[in-house]
Parts: structure tokens; C-alpha cells; sequence
């Protein structure tokens, strides 16, 4: 929602126009997203940058959280529990504890991913999750995406410029060239497209 569209619609679910939606009411109707430059609270730890994602989750008032008793601390227990959930489901138990700005790269770009998750979206958006990475933490990242959708369900759309690891994950790929859609279908299709083979490899 940072930057509205001159034209155009995009609709979730066939009905909702989230050019029209303001950004809190977005995350509400179950879209969550990471960024190509990570955007975590630095001086956190991983489990309070998860935590923080279950904010639209939180069904009790201020008073009833401050004074910590009854249903604040019930729910509370419960968010914590999906938590815990998503940080063995990623592999960082051993920096639950750890302030998210002193970790390595590829950690963080993890623990942002974990917070997407806490949200418990419908749609999850990848802004270039790999950028940055070594082979060894592409293909931990590639796993993980992988397992979101086949083991969680949740429907993933990703921008990516590595190409290799776009056809090995994806099941459709949709082609953009200075902002036009030249292809959309299967990677088998796309990687035979004669469009896209002129815009990304160019003709002799």
C-alpha cells in the first residue's frame, strides 16, 4: 500500500480491491510479505520480532495486557505456542534468544520470514527472499518456501532474479519485461518462450 497504482485493480479472493484497502486491513484479510532489504526490529530478539507479528491477533484490550491475568495471559500462551511452532518449523531455535541485528544475513532473512508466517497469512509475498544469500542458504530458503506451501498451504507469490531456482520452485511463472507481462504459464512453457528468451538472453 506504499505506493498506489495509476490504473487498475488487484483483487484477493475475487472481491476485495487492495488499491482501495488501507495497509492494516490488508494484513487482516490474510496477506503477509518480506522485503528485499530486510526490515526487522534490529534490537529484538527473534522470538519478540515474531511475537510482534501476532499483534493482529491480539483479542484483548491495553489494561487487561498490562496487568497480565485471566484471558491476557491464556492468549498470550496461545501466540506464543504458534510461535515456538514456526521457529522449530524454520530451524532457529538456537537464535530464539539472539538480538536479530548481530545475526549473519541469512539468519535474519529467515527470522523475517518466520515473522510473515507468524502472521498466519492466506497469501504470502516474497520480495527477492534469496538476494544476498550463498548456495548453501538459497537452498535452506528454497526448502523452506517449499514446505510453506506443501506442508502449511499457503499460497506464495515470489519475485526472484534467480532464474534456476524460479523454475525449480515454481508451479506458474509470469514473465515481466520493463513492466509489460510477456508470459505467464508453466517454467517447462516459459523456458521455451521465444519473448522471453529474446528479453532475457537476447538474439544473435
Amino acid at each position: 500500500g506504499f505506493y498506489r497504482p495509476q490504473r487498475g485493480r488487484i483483487l484477493f479472493n475475487g472481491t476485495t480491491d487492495l488499491t482501495q484497502t488501507p495497509t492494516d486491513q490488508i494484513a487482516r484479510l490474510g496477506l503477509a510479505r518480506t522485503f528485499r532489504n530486510i526490515a526487522l526490529y534490529t534490537g529484538l530478539s527473534t522470538l519478540n520480532n515474531l511475537m510482534a507479528a501476532r499483534h493482529i491477533h491480539i483479542r484483548q484490550g491495553a489494561l487487561a495486557s498490562m496487568l497480565y491475568w485471566g484471558p491476557a495471559r491464556r492468549e498470550e500462551v496461545r501466540h506464543r505456542e504458534v510461535v515456538e511452532d514456526i521457529i522449530d518449523f524454520l530451524e532457529i531455535a538456537h537464535i530464539r534468544k539472539a538480538v536479530v541485528g548481530a545475526l549473519p544475513y541469512g539468519l535474519r532473512k529467515r527470522v523475517e520470514l518466520g515473522r510473515a508466517l507468524a502472521m498466519e497469512p492466506e497469501l504470502l509475498l516474497l520480495d527477492e527472499p534469496m538476494a544476498g544469500m550463498n548456495l548453501e542458504e538459497k537452498e535452506d530458503m528454497a526448502r523452506f518456501i517449499l514446505d510453506i506451501y506443501e506442508r502449511r498451504g499457503v499460497t506464495i507469490v515470489l519475485i526472484e532474479h534467480d532464474m534456476g531456482l524460479v523454475m525449480d520452485i515454481s508451479d506458474r511463472v509470469v514473465v515481466l519485461d520493463f513492466g509489460r507481462k510477456i508470459a505467464d504459464g508453466p517454467p517447462d512453457d516459459i523456458k521455451r518462450n521465444p519473448a522471453v528468451i529474446q528479453a532475457y538472453l537476447g538474439e544473435a
